[in-house]
């Protein structure tokens, strides 16, 4: 499968006449392959997106495009949807983040405050658990759970840790609303569960590019000194950690399972 990342964006450049210049930067995952290309403000459509695809492709097209900035990302759906490209938000944009760097061109994004999740989503409970690195996939391969979200790039031995490597999570018991959770959480797109002390103290739900929930907030010493465990587990799990879904704790019947990992 081919797979470019791309960014088509304003920059601090100008042309001759001082004519702000908006450019687009394309890369797969390796740098292998590289693009780039300007064009005047009043030329930034999805027209000259798409025409520079092609120019830029060669003889095929890739099959994705993945875009991490929210405001390229209208302009490069509208072109890919021109040209049958499946365009994939996401922040798993590494190639072209460490690009943008080289050309000091500023790749973090502004984020709102985390807003509150709906009352008719929320769980019964919630805790904090752990799994053997070596269990991240075998203890749910076999399960017949309606959604279940392990990417080849975040599997443990794809992130070359150990197989006794404790991986931390969070598991909630939906009951009822399990499944209209976890179906609302695969909308969402889950990218990392971060702890955040405060008064209260959260949990923070980072999902799409730039969204922020609170998924709970807490004043329980106990419930804090397991939130520093959690955050101190993920740095030596290389950032990788789980968010369960299930009706209950009877382990029997899992709803939704993602692996997540918390942005470098």
């Amino acid at each position: 499968m081919k797979i470019w990342q791309a960014d088509f964006y304003r920059r601090p450049l100008q042309d001759a006449s001082g004519q702000i210049l908006w450019e687009l930067l394309i890369c797969d995952a390796t740098h292998s392959f590289k693009y780039e290309a300007t064009c005047l403000q009043s030329a930034a459509n999805s027209n000259w997106v798409a025409a520079q695809f092609k120019l830029a492709s060669g003889d095929k097209l890739p099959d994705v495009v993945q875009v991490f900035r929210p405001q390229s990302l209208n302009l490069i759906e509208a072109a890919g949807r021109n040209l049958g490209i499946n365009v994939e938000p996401t922040r798993h944009t590494l190639a072209l983040k460490q690009w943008l760097q080289e050309k000091q061109y500023p790749s973090t994004l502004d984020k709102p405050p985390p807003a509150p999740l709906s009352e008719n989503l929320w769980g019964e409970q919630w805790r904090f658990a752990t799994l053997a690195a070596s269990d991240v996939e075998t203890r749910f391969s076999d399960r017949p759970i309606p959604i279940l979200h392990i990417p080849e790039f975040l599997k443990p031995i794809n992130l070359g840790l150990a197989s006794t490597v404790p991986v931390p999570g969070v598991v909630i018991y939906g009951g009822r609303r399990s499944m209209r959770l976890a179906q609302w959480l695969q909308q969402a797109r889950p990218l990392a569960l971060n702890y955040i002390s405060g008064a209260p103290d959260g949990l923070i739900l980072e999902a799409s590019l730039v969204d922020r929930w609170i998924v709970a907030t807490f004043e329980d010493p106990e419930v804090t000194t397991a939130a520093q465990a959690f955050e101190q587990r993920k740095q030596q799990s290389r950032g990788l950690h789980f968010l369960l879904v299930q009706p209950d704790d009877s382990g029997m019947t899992y709803t939704g399972f993602w692996l997540l990992q918390t942005e470098d």
